[in-house]
């Protein structure tokens, strides 16, 4: 059976997500969505109106979701080493599934300049803004101060985004494998001296999956 018309939508946001992953913002052009979604040339203006703008900048908003989904998803555990440890899993395994070819869609736009098209940064911004609200609010409830949990969750998104880059150019996993033991060890001595922390807080060690 072939897919709904009323699916072509969803499918072009999907596929320009994966392309803005693996080639980028000049790399999303209408014509490779529309090759990789299989949707109806006919659907595009319908579904977007503004084009291959409004195209990227909901492709943008859907990967920001799907990522603070999952970091939410882990944020639920109330583990925040655990947690932090799950989103570099997610990462650890994208990479490799994909033979070190995807990266970060935001990060995709985020980099490149978009004169024409500010909105883009916009939705990046409020992206990254979303994944440090939500590890800053896990770290706070574990009694870390507002203004360290906030960079401590700066330092994460940082941590993790510049590992994937560097993952790619190196295509080998060493570089994010580092990044997250640090992070570990840093967020462990972190919360064991945080006021009202569980005792041993600072000896939790939870062993990273190592297979994706």
């Amino acid at each position: 059976m072939s897919p709904r018309r009323s699916d072509s939508r969803e499918r072009m946001v999907r596929s320009a997500a994966v392309l803005l992953r693996e080639q980028g913002t000049g790399g999303t052009s209408i014509d490779r969505v529309l090759a990789h979604s299989g949707a109806p040339r006919g659907s595009v203006y319908h579904h977007f109106p503004g084009g291959r703008t409004q195209l990227i900048d909901e492709a943008v908003r859907f990967a920001g979701d799907y990522i603070a989904g999952r970091i939410d998803t882990a944020v639920a555990t109330d583990d925040p080493v655990g947690a932090v440890d799950a989103v570099f899993a997610l990462w650890r395994r994208w990479l490799l599934e994909s033979g070190f070819r995807s990266g970060c869609p935001i990060v995709a736009v985020a980099v490149e300049p978009h004169d024409d098209a500010p909105r883009l940064v916009d939705s990046a911004a409020e992206a990254f803004a979303r994944w440090r609200a939500a590890l800053t609010g896990l770290l706070v409830r574990h009694g870390v101060p507002q203004d360290r949990a906030a960079r401590l969750a700066v330092l994460v998104v940082a941590a993790l985004e510049g590992a994937v880059v560097m993952c790619r150019a190196e295509r080998g996993i060493e570089p994010l494998d580092a990044v997250a033991e640090e992070t570990r060890d840093l967020l462990a001595r972190t919360l064991g001296a945080a006021p009202g922390a569980p005792s041993g807080a600072d000896e939790r060690h939870l062993t990273q999956e190592q297979n994706p």
